[in-house]
């Protein structure tokens, strides 16, 4: 992992093409703006394992529907 110090307003770059700036320091809490292609998602991690967490359940799922069809043809 790569860490960084940044100031409010600062900017790194990543990539070429997504920028992810410093906008507000208020406590314990960091706002960041990200800029990035609209082809990149960008998720807050407990987000991003959700989604994979569903993903995971639904192909199990469509594993168990292909057995059942098995058995019933």
């Amino acid at each position: 992992m790569l860490a960084l110090a940044r100031k409010v307003n600062e900017t790194i770059v990543i990539n070429n093409n997504i920028e992810v700036t410093l906008l507000e320091i208020k406590g314990d809490q960091v706002k960041i703006g990200i800029d990035a292609p609209k082809s990149i998602p960008i998720y807050r991690k407990e987000i991003f394992l959700q989604i994979q967490d569903a993903n995971k359940e639904s192909a199990m799922n469509a594993g168990s529907a292909e057995v059942l069809k098995k058995l019933f043809k």
